[in-house]
């Protein structure tokens, strides 16, 4: 997590929460991420959710039985880039 969080230095007001298992990432108020099981998922939507598909990524799937299909996991390169990162942020 602190390590997402100061990736994330480029992105104002970000900010994160506690939930269940991991944690929530926020912009502001507007929740965009997921922290879990030591890997980020953000929001994606119509427009966005093509690159993460095109470079194989995966939705978040809390248990077994559930599958959040607007969340997928960032490329470790993007997480590893803090420009790009707040980028995709910015994108989503």
């Amino acid at each position: 997590l602190n390590f997402v969080l100061e990736q994330l230095r480029e992105v104002p007001d970000v900010h994160s929460r506690r939930m269940f298992s991991g944690f929530g990432l926020y912009r502001g108020e507007q929740f965009f991420g997921i922290v879990s099981g030591g890997r980020v998922y953000f929001k994606t939507n119509k427009h966005t959710r093509k690159k993460y598909e095109d470079r194989g990524m995966q939705p978040f799937r809390p248990s077994a039985k559930q599958t959040l299909k607007n969340y997928f996991e960032v490329p470790s390169d993007i997480l590893e880039d803090s420009s790009e990162l707040a980028r995709w942020v910015m994108g989503m």
